[in-house]
């Protein structure tokens, strides 16, 4: 069984058509693909599914899903931010589009003002603009709103959970080995065991040359791990090659941690399967 739920194409930042992502899913001997548009709704930036496309972007999954019937299956997704009071990962404001599972995801810092995982000279100037030039301040704030949104709101999966990390080699603004931010990887895993969220483990950053290792860390699952948090493999796909990209590495991650198998859905229900 081999599935990707976090999936982007031409419809919000993606390089790929969904055809052309489901032919390569086909061709790397894909199970299940899931189609995860970055949405606001009914709110986006340049990067997001715009509102006007919402209907197109929902007929294209539908016809996919009906085109390649009994090849693979196909499953409506979107990726939503949380940016309150403008945007919220909840399955009720997705409903309506046919969502059949949402990704929720942090990747707004200082109320919109930037992006936590913008290129380095922009999160550098963020940091500096509105966070005194504090790493700690950033990160701290990152990760509240991680786990205020993992506590308020309805949603599936949590992405790319430590995103915070991925400028982090370049721009040194934290160490990952300090109590503090050990601390904040504890409480958020005790969020996600006891909201029951899956957490992904994410090779987008490795496929994208931006941080040698998945989201979450090793210290991460090994957190989750440990309260029985279930997790998923994930590309984080902006183009056709990188659909699988290091899952490899994932899953031996995932060993590394003391996992033994990983959740999927089908059918809006969890399964599982050995690693």
């Amino acid at each position: 069984m081999k599935t990707n739920y976090h999936t982007h194409t031409t419809f919000c930042d993606g390089k790929n058509t969904p055809e052309e992502m489901l032919i390569s899913a086909l061709q790397k001997g894909f199970d299940i693909l899931g189609f995860s548009a970055h949405a606001m709704h009914p709110f986006a930036s340049f990067w997001h599914l715009s509102c006007r496309d919402f209907d197109a972007y929902t007929a294209e999954i539908a016809r996919l899903k009906k085109a390649y019937a009994g090849k693979i299956t196909v499953a409506l997704g979107f990726e939503a931010d949380y940016l309150p009071p403008l945007s919220a990962p909840e399955k009720s404001r997705y409903a309506q589009f046919g969502a059949e599972y949402v990704i929720g995801s942090v990747h707004y810092a200082a109320g919109g003002a930037f992006a936590v995982d913008a290129d380095a000279r922009e999160v550098a100037r963020g940091i500096k603009n509105h966070f005194g030039g504090d790493g700690k301040k950033f990160v701290l704030e990152y990760f509240r709103n991680v786990r205020n949104m993992i506590y308020s709101c309805d949603f599936d999966i949590a992405g790319h959970i430590d995103v915070i990390r991925k400028r982090n080699g370049e721009l040194n603004f934290f160490d990952e080995r300090d109590d503090w931010y050990m601390r904040e990887i504890e409480l958020t895993a005790k969020a996600a065991a006891q909201q029951g969220v899956i957490v992904e483990i994410n090779t987008g950053g490795i496929a994208r040359g931006a941080i040698d290792d998945v989201y979450p860390s090793r210290d991460f699952l090994s957190a989750l791990n440990a309260l029985g948090v279930p997790v998923m493999i994930n590309s984080d796909a902006h183009n056709a090659d990188g659909l699988d990209y290091a899952f490899e590495r994932a899953r031996l991650c995932a060993k590394n941690a003391g996992y033994a198998e990983t959740t999927y859905l089908l059918d809006g229900q969890r399964k599982k399967r050995a690693l």
